[in-house]
């Protein structure tokens, strides 16, 4: 049921329906509603692997509770290292397997022409990758005494399957979202609203944005061979257009959905593209999955304080680890590679000056140092997208070689000017709105209402104009 389906528009409403004017307030009923209403969304997906997220969220709800019931330190370590080995497990086997065969096999040359349509078939459990990593979060919080662990399996498992984020997240804390649904939820209008403002941004982002750029990305790298350089970094651009506005348009509409529902998620963007230097980036972009990694990998390592684990050396366990995450293929890991390299340099050469704060705080307009540190970072990233986007490594060889030729000074084959239209649309707005949450958050409430509902009339219409044919979101994948 993908978020930007007339499906899930119905689903949402009957949702909102009965847990307000049905449930009454009533918590037990609030949360079952959540439960059943998420199996269901997961089960529109994929009802195959609805099993091993139920048997995933039991496992992880009983090793809880056994971890912190243990008296003998023994006894705690057994539970908390075979919980994180399973939930590992679990990952690793239905994940890597045909991700990692797919990889050996570009290396073997009297297999380079070997269709792998059969490995890319293989099965993946959708938003397996974000459920575990939440189970993970609250094991390792309730062995480090962070977190006591629930007692409530219903109140457990809506954490774990809450129906806005299980799909591609973001991947929410126990600490933060148990809270939330260990109580009361009661109907507040202007978060109602809010809510309702910012799925109309994401539909904006993910129908307009992504999948309108998603048409030429898709048709410049199917056929690279096709095209000169200049189109290739005309198709890199867009990519890294639209996976911005695909990823943080499902964010949108999570945190929207949410809200509808009285339940506050954690922000995943804070606008990235404006960032002026690499570190600023991966503060802003997906930014729970960023912080996952710091909080469970990064100062771990970082407190051992073993003599070769310095920082940089740290920094690219956790990228490798990154591109990792999102699959057992060679162009993830350079991907991770890469950006652990920026970050090393950058903190080589910059130390202690990093960028806080936002871009141009308070001003209209960048200054023109800002303009040049924005424009460098996403040139940057944009490079490093190439192969997150490539098939396989050889193709992302093959898509930089005709970047770095004669050719990439030639006219470009393809020129969508509508899409650079909207895109400049796209930026201008959330360049206005990018002190806020996100871009029209208040932008849109400091007009007189008429105006006010003008701009969300003329929203809808550029939604439905200009929609681009439908894409799955690309997080569903991971």
């Amino acid at each position: 049921m993908n978020f930007s389906s007339v499906d899930y528009a119905i689903f949402l409403l009957i949702i909102f329906i009965f847990y307000w004017f049905v449930t009454q307030n009533r918590l037990k009923t609030q949360n079952m509603l959540l439960l059943v209403s998420s199996y269901y969304f997961y089960a529109h997906w994929d009802y195959r692997f609805l099993l091993l997220l139920l048997l995933s969220t039991l496992f992880n709800f009983i090793a809880g509770i056994k971890i912190s019931e243990a008296q003998e330190i023994d006894k705690r370590r057994f539970w908390f290292y075979f919980s994180i080995a399973m939930n590992l497990g679990v990952l690793g086997i239905f994940k890597f397997p045909g991700s990692w065969l797919h990889s050996v096999l570009d290396f073997i040359p009297t297999l380079a022409d070997y269709n792998h349509s059969a490995l890319s078939r293989a099965v993946l459990p959708v938003g397996i990758s974000f459920y575990t990593f939440c189970g993970l979060s609250y094991i390792i919080d309730i062995f480090r005494n962070k977190i006591n662990p629930s007692r409530d399996y219903v109140e457990y498992s809506v954490f774990i399957s809450f129906f806005p984020a299980l799909m591609a997240g973001p991947i929410e804390r126990a600490s933060h979202l148990l809270p939330q649904i260990q109580k009361v939820r009661k109907f507040d209008y202007n978060q109602a609203v809010d809510g309702l403002r910012q799925i109309l941004w994401g539909l904006f982002k993910k129908i307009v944005i992504a999948d309108g750029c998603a048409e030429y990305v898709n048709m410049i790298f199917n056929n690279t061979a096709a095209y000169s350089g200049s189109t290739l970094v005309l198709g890199a651009i867009l990519f890294s257009f639209q996976i911005y506005a695909d990823f943080s348009g499902y964010s949108d509409i999570a945190l929207g959905t949410a809200r509808l529902l009285g339940i506050e998620l954690l922000q995943n963007f804070a606008f990235p593209y404006f960032s002026r230097d690499i570190a600023e980036f991966w503060r802003r972009w997906h930014m729970s999955l960023s912080s996952w990694f710091r909080d469970y990998v990064f100062y771990p390592l970082e407190r051992r304080r073993i003599p070769f684990l310095r920082q940089g050396f740290n920094t690219m366990i956790v990228f490798l680890l990154t591109g990792l995450w999102h699959g057992a293929n060679w162009t993830f890991i350079i991907w991770g590679g890469l950006n652990a390299l920026y970050l090393i340099l950058f903190r080589l050469f910059n130390k202690g000056r990093n960028s806080l704060g936002v871009a141009a705080q308070g001003k209209c307009l960048p200054s023109i140092k800002e303009i040049l540190q924005i424009g460098f970072t996403f040139g940057l990233t944009t490079f490093a997208w190439i192969f997150f986007r490539a098939e396989d490594l050889s193709h992302a060889v093959i898509y930089l070689s005709e970047i770095f030729s004669w050719s990439v000074f030639m006219m470009p084959e393809i020129l969508p000017v509508k899409i650079f239209v909207l895109i400049a649309i796209f930026v201008t707005l959330e360049w206005l709105g990018r002190e806020q949450k996100y871009a029209i958050a208040q932008s849109a409430m400091n007009l007189p209402r008429p105006l006010r509902w003008v701009f969300y009339y003329a929203m809808m219409f550029v939604i439905f104009y200009f929609s681009g044919s439908q894409q799955q979101f690309i997080y569903s994948q991971f």
